[in-house]
């Protein structure tokens, strides 16, 4: 049984079981009459959450990683769009950059496989990472988060911007390992050319003259 259809299938067995104990107590039932009630409610409230999971699963499904990935860009300019003029030029800049590169990824990482740990990578930077490390700046007084040493003799902004360098560095070679398939394709294709249609290949014997 996956996961959602446990859960389903509990959430309606928990309400029947509960509706089943208000309505016994309502009417004045002793509390093991209440209990009788609240059993069989519980266990007929499962079964039809069980039936109503099967059928949501049965139904056709959609294309849901379009969606996921619309999803994901939308957060992520909504996000910009957030921090835009409450952080400096150079966390601004960075987190840009950052961006472009899941913009850049996110189209590509079918080609790497749902399970892939590259394609998790990007899909954690953009619905997690990123905002967070910018939000821990973003509840420092201004002032204290600029000037005030914390680790090592830098300040929370300078902290924040190797954060984000980090992510930065990451992504790089993420958007290298969703691009190398296509890379080693062409190099492949370029091979093979050179196999079919090299000079050796197109070489024709001289004429002999009469």
């Amino acid at each position: 049984m996956g996961s959602r259809r446990v859960l389903t299938s509990l959430a309606v067995g928990t309400a029947a079981a509960a509706g089943g104990v208000v309505t016994a107590a309502a009417v004045g039932l002793p509390a093991l009459a209440v209990g009788a009630v609240a059993v069989p409610a519980y266990a007929l409230g499962h079964a039809v959450g069980w039936l109503l999971s099967r059928a949501s699963a049965s139904a056709p499904a959609t294309p849901v990683d379009v969606d996921d990935d619309a999803e994901i860009l939308t957060g992520l300019a909504e996000f910009q769009a957030g921090i835009k003029g409450r952080v400096p030029a150079a966390v601004d800049a960075r987190v840009e950059r950052i961006a472009s590169r899941v913009r850049d990824c996110i189209p590509r990482l079918a080609q790497l496989g749902p399970m892939n740990v590259q394609a998790h990578a990007v899909l954690r930077t953009a619905t997690s990472y990123l905002p967070e490390a910018v939000a821990a700046y973003l509840r420092l007084p201004r002032a204290f988060a600029d000037n005030r040493p914390v680790q090592n003799g830098k300040t929370s902004l300078v902290v924040l911007c190797d954060q984000l360098d980090l992510l930065a560095s990451k992504m790089d070679e993420v958007f290298d390992a969703v691009c190398r398939a296509d890379a080693d394709a062409l190099v492949a294709h370029g091979r093979f050319l050179a196999e079919k249609f090299g000079s050796n290949s197109l070489s024709v014997a001289p004429r002999v003259m009469p």
